[in-house]
């Protein structure tokens, strides 16, 4: 083909792509569009679950104070009216669940209660699933973008054109992909390691208060 090119005087160069430019660009264009979108949903997952998993939403104090003071059943009226007024924490539907049983053997309600526990510990989960998705997207989308980058700083010069602008142009591309990706995967993955230890420490927190609470309402059955 080469000399086929010679013979009838068209230039070798005339052999390239002439839309490499156009596709190198798009795929830019995309890997930056991906970046941005896995940045802007881990900030919204990161702000989203801070909010949520603060102590006052997960562990009312004046609950815990009322579960503190419970020692008969002649209290547990007045921990089910804090869990009433809190009822939309984890604490106070676990504590809500406790009472409702409390006429079951001590087995029985702490089955259920674990039951409950398990689904209020998926729900404090809900979302560091997607953090950690993203601390292992984000770098492999910056790579991405270095290998394009690199992919168009060999094919100008495979084309003779070895200006230092389009090295440096294709280098940059590289260097700021590798960073971006970088730059979203750090935040995530030390929110979803904060997130996750927050989660198993209340968890802990929630079941060593119910825990003495069951206690004290079955005096007689501490021993099982």
């Amino acid at each position: 083909m080469v000399s086929a090119c010679r013979r009838v005087g068209l230039p070798i160069e005339s052999l390239a792509p002439r839309n490499a430019v156009p596709v190198n660009l798009a795929v830019h264009t995309l890997i930056l569009v991906l970046l941005g979108l896995t940045s802007v949903i881990s900030l919204t997952f990161i702000i989203e679950r801070g909010w949520a998993l603060r102590r006052s939403i997960i562990l009312p104090q004046p609950l815990v104070d009322s579960l503190d003071h419970c020692h008969t059943r002649a209290d547990v009226n007045t921990v089910l009216r804090f869990a009433e007024h809190h009822k939309e924490t984890p604490l106070a539907r676990l504590t809500t669940t406790a009472v409702e049983h409390l006429e079951w053997a001590k087995p029985d309600n702490v089955e259920a209660l674990q039951s409950r526990a398990r689904h209020e510990v998926s729900q404090m989960e809900r979302g560091l699933v997607v953090l950690e998705i993203i601390t292992g997207v984000a770098p492999l989308l910056g790579l991405v973008g270095t290998v394009v980058g690199l992919i168009e700083i060999f094919g100008t010069m495979a084309d003779g054109a070895t200006e230092a602008s389009k090295f440096a142009d294709g280098i940059s591309t590289a260097l700021w992909a590798t960073l971006s990706g970088l730059s979203i995967a750090i935040p995530s993955l030390v929110a979803w390691s904060i997130y996750n230890k927050r989660v198993e420490t209340f968890a802990i927190e929630m079941e060593t208060q119910l825990d003495v609470f069951l206690r004290r309402q079955y005096p007689n059955e501490n021993g099982n």
